[in-house]
């Protein structure tokens, strides 16, 4: 079982070189993604003075998300695997891909990427509002929370399938952009009923700058289930004991 590679991790692991490299990595991907990703929501408001919400908003929302991971994953990837989401990372522990403290180093600086990249954006916009993720009026917060274990479900399976499975060959040379397309098709399927997360981290650093806490929870509940349900799954079913690899962050 995938649950029993679980491992906490050495004292000193927190200070190894390559730790911190891999945690600078992770900071400066988020500061990438976030930065484009709520950049792109942040300039829509812009050029529409605030107006609502149209599919071809929609549709720009979910290729500046899919062109940013795709970048943010590949550029991470070398230094810490590209997780460049808390999810993913929880994901990859509960395969027994990365210890907990290598885990909550790279939380640590994956929130505190959003919220740099936040901050930068307020300022360069003049104080535009840096908006929080918010649940349609239409849908429950129930509904919203199946919305994001499913969407997360969706791209850690895909993580473990193109960039963590041992037998991946070939097909992990596209697994950046495969990371960056079934986030941007997720956005198309969930963004008009609670924005499509699947990242803690990118709800995180709006949450922050804007103060704004309404259902936080939802987006860290949701894509911490879908990817623990994700990782267990396609490690035992698809991975195994036979083919798993020493522990490593991928």
């Amino acid at each position: 079982m995938a649950i029993y590679r679980i491992a906490i991790g050495s004292p000193g692991e927190a200070g190894q070189p390559d730790a911190i490299r891999a945690a600078f990595a992770e900071f400066f991907s988020m500061l990438i993604f976030v930065f484009a990703g709520e950049g792109s929501g942040m300039a829509y408001n812009k050029l529409t003075n605030n107006g609502p919400a149209t599919p071809a908003g929609l549709i720009a929302a979910s290729l500046s998300h899919a062109f940013g991971l795709f970048v943010a994953v590949s550029v991470g990837a070398n230094a810490s695997g590209g997780h460049v989401n808390p999810a993913v990372t929880f994901g990859a522990f509960m395969g027994g891909n990365i210890t907990l403290l290598r885990s909550i180093l790279y939380w640590i600086a994956q929130l505190l990427g959003s919220v740099v990249a936040c901050i930068l954006l307020k300022s360069a916009t003049g104080g535009m509002e840096t908006s929080a993720f918010a649940i349609s009026s239409d849908i429950s917060v129930w509904n919203a929370l199946v919305f994001e274990i499913v969407m997360t479900f969706g791209l850690v399976y895909t993580v473990y399938a193109t960039a963590v499975d041992p037998k991946k060959g070939n097909v992990g040379v596209v697994a950046p952009i495969a990371i960056g397309f079934i986030v941007g098709a997720n956005i198309l399927a969930g963004g008009a009923f609670d924005g499509a997360s699947m990242n803690p981290a990118v709800s995180f650093g709006p949450a922050v700058v804007s103060w704004t806490w309404t259902h936080h929870w939802v987006y860290w509940v949701g894509p911490f289930t879908g990817a623990a349900i994700a990782a267990i799954i396609y490690d035992n079913i698809f991975i195994g004991d036979d083919g798993h690899e020493p522990l490593s962050d991928f």
